[in-house]
């Protein structure tokens, strides 16, 4: 399974107005920092390692895409942090981590 790059607020809002029907998973990528690489590389070996597929997974670049990583703080209300990892139900925050949390084993364990 792979994840799908947004980088408009009219596809995070579609992703918001989805979740209530689908739970949705948004990770928030530096491309320019070590920790978020190794944040991306354990989302794709999660995603690697039969995820969940009732989930629709996502990638934001927060530094090309600031006004999305903007857009999905205010509508969350949670703080931005990068990298970050949010699951959203019912257009709200289920669970969120940040940083070197964010790994397959910390992911398989929430959100399986």
């Amino acid at each position: 399974m792979n994840w799908k790059e947004i980088t408009t607020i009219e596809e995070w809002d579609e992703i918001l107005n989805n979740s209530t029907s689908k739970d949705q998973i948004i990770l928030k990528h530096s491309t320019t920092c070590p920790v978020s690489t190794n944040a991306l590389d354990e989302y794709n070996a999660y995603l690697e390692d039969q995820p969940n597929e009732n989930i629709d997974y996502t990638l934001v670049k927060v530094r090309e895409s600031r006004p999305v990583s903007n857009k999905i703080e205010e509508d969350l209300g949670v703080k931005h942090e990068s990298p970050q990892i949010i699951y959203i139900k019912d257009q709200k925050k289920y669970w969120s981590t940040t940083h070197w949390s964010i790994t397959k084993a910390h992911m398989k364990a929430v959100i399986d």
